[in-house]
């Protein structure tokens, strides 16, 4: 990358972060000054699907939940390149069936990983 493109990545990067802090200290400005409203107890209570939080406000869920959720998430977006891979399929020849071949064995060793590990075990 040549010194013009850091120019610009730092560029890219200053904007962003000022536009950041514009927008928060625009709608603050809005908020406090403009419509004279001041933040109260009751907006810094954490949210619990409206429904006052009995003893700890803190549950931690199983580590099971999160990692079913991420696989699925990466299946998710695998069907994505696959779509698109379908799409194009003539254009690639064997090249492009032989790639895919590769990429939905490793989606399966994946998977029989994770069915191995008792991800996939709803609790």
């Amino acid at each position: 990358m040549s010194a013009l493109g850091y120019f610009y990545a730092g560029l890219f990067f200053i904007v962003g972060f000022g536009f950041v802090v514009l927008a928060t200290s625009a709608a603050r400005i809005l908020n406090v000054v403009l419509l004279r409203r001041k933040a109260y107890p009751a907006k810094t209570v954490t949210y619990e699907s409206g429904e006052v939080a009995i003893g700890s406000a803190w549950v931690q869920y199983p580590l099971a939940f999160y990692i079913f959720a991420l696989l699925f998430v990466a299946f998710d977006v695998d069907i994505v390149f696959i779509i698109a891979w379908a799409v194009i399929f003539q254009n690639l020849g064997w090249f492009g069936f032989v790639e895919i071949t590769f990429f939905i064995l490793v989606l399966a060793l994946g998977l029989v990983y994770a069915w191995r590990k008792g991800v996939t075990k709803w609790i």
